[in-house]
């Protein structure tokens, strides 16, 4: 019946406890004092009265508070965040009656907006659909025409970083290091070639043509750099293809046009949330000590703009040299005959810190994680000196330290699906991950966190929780 009444009577009710409550208190203690004074001592009575009074209204201020933070500011705290989710991340679960039922009509009113918005939302979208639709039909047919000729190319902006590739470059690409959206394209090819080669093309306003080193291998390629209109950047066309490209290596094209205007020279800490590179990934292992257990696997992928790039993403077994425990096994389905042929940490994790280069990296508790990278990165030489962003912080910023954040229930709330077969496996937890990030992203610009610095300063007021998750 209780939650029935309207807030304001709710609101009214607190008050009318807190007065009648320390009216009852003070009398009570009055009483007891007064008792303690008829026996003779009257400073002891009134000494004893005044200690049970306090003692009383704070205990009264305690109780109420609890009543009011669970019965007003915890619902708030879980409407503000559903509605939230349902107009930055697209999520369309709507807000359960139970969220909110101690809050009068503010729940049943959010609902009904919230379900106007949807209903508008779904008219555009079915418009924007059709048209998505036809675009996509067309952006097919491009792929396979350009798929079909057997030059690679790839698009490259004014601050020398991958706009675009195709399926040949891919190919290509991939004989040096995994290809990578906003990449620097000095990851693959000597810098000192390719800058002499700008410079060149830049005067002289006319295609270059030369030859460059594969960085950290003995391929030797013959390039072609063409100017784009305007400045906005060059073509690298890769030639002599014969023999790099196989009949697998077709591959639809990959690529984000915005990062042509991309700004370079900007630290992280002071650079938009959705301007960054994100490299999201997960571990499996041989159990829950860092400083003495091994990595058996690790998946990664990349978030670029705010979208997944799925063609970009590492998954791979590794060798721990040491039994899998029947345990661990038993919740990651990684076994020892599976890991026998699989590389040592020493190969996974110089690929990993390669493909991470650059970008932000982002894991579910992450200092777990990136306890063992560490760790096997001081006996590796590698820096892993890349700023960090842990979901499990961003999930408290957003909806509230009392709630649960668990990979699990983070994906619950925002109506992320973990495919059974790829639950607790590290490519499907860092996918998972990945699209919870992709949704949290616009979530947390609408909250006035726009740069990765105040990310961190938000995130640093909860990190409480990953020693209680430790």
């Amino acid at each position: 019946m209780l939650t029935n009444l309207s807030l304001r009577i709710r609101i009214f009710l607190f008050f009318v406890l807190l007065g009648v409550g320390g009216l009852a208190v003070v009398l009570g203690a009055l009483f007891v004092g007064y008792n303690k004074a008829l026996t003779g001592d009257a400073t002891s009575g009134f000494t004893l009265a005044a200690i049970i009074s306090g003692f009383g209204l704070l205990g009264l201020c305690a109780g109420v508070w609890l009543l009011f933070d669970e019965n007003v500011a915890k619902p708030i705290e879980r409407l503000a965040a559903g509605l939230r989710a349902q107009a930055h991340a697209g999520v369309g679960t709507g807000l359960t009656d139970d969220a909110a039922k101690y809050l009068g009509d503010l729940a049943p009113a959010a609902q009904a907006m919230s379900k106007q918005l949807s209903e508008t939302a779904v008219n555009t979208a079915s418009l924007v659909a059709a048209e998505t639709q036809r675009l996509a039909t067309e952006r097919d047919r491009l792929t396979a025409l350009l798929t079909e000729i057997p030059v690679a190319t790839v698009l490259v902006n004014p601050n020398h970083q991958i706009v675009l590739y195709d399926g040949q470059a891919a190919a290509v690409l991939a004989q040096i290091h995994t290809p990578r959206l906003n990449s620097p394209i000095f990851d693959y090819f000597d810098q000192s070639a390719i800058e002499t080669a700008w410079k060149k093309m830049t005067k002289e306003g006319m295609e270059v043509a030369f030859s460059a080193d594969g960085v950290g291998s003995d391929e030797y390629f013959d390039l072609r750099m063409k100017p784009l209109d305007q400045g906005a950047g060059y073509l690298l066309v890769i030639d002599a293809l014969e023999a790099h490209i196989t009949p697998e290596a077709a591959r639809p094209l990959i690529y984000d046009f915005d990062l042509l205007e991309q700004n370079a020279g900007t630290s992280a800490d002071e650079t938009c949330l959705s301007d960054l590179t994100y490299v999201v990934f997960d571990t499996e292992t041989t159990g829950l000590l860092p400083h003495k257990d091994e990595i058996v696997q690790i998946g990664a992928v990349r978030v670029v703009r705010g979208k997944i790039v799925p063609a970009e993403q590492i998954d791979t077994l590794v060798n721990p040299q040491m039994p899998i425990p029947a345990a661990s096994t038993q919740v990651h389905g990684v076994s020892d005959a599976m890991v026998a042929d699989a590389p040592l940490i020493d190969t996974a994790a110089v690929e990993f810190h390669r493909f991470a280069r650059g970008s932000v990296i982002v894991a579910h508790n992450a200092p777990f994680d990136m306890a063992f990278m560490h760790r096997h990165g001081k006996r590796l030489g590698l820096e892993w000196d890349h700023p960090v962003l842990d979901t499990v912080l961003v999930s408290a910023v957003l909806f509230g330290a009392s709630q649960t954040h668990t990979l699990d229930a983070l994906c619950d709330r925002l109506g992320v699906t973990i495919p059974e077969a790829l639950r607790h496996t590290a490519m499907g937890d860092a996918y998972a991950t990945a699209e919870v990030l992709c949704k949290m992203l616009p979530m947390m610009e609408a909250r006035g966190i726009r740069t990765f610095g105040d990310m961190l300063t938000e995130t640093r007021k909860h990190g409480r929780l990953l020693e209680d998750l430790n």
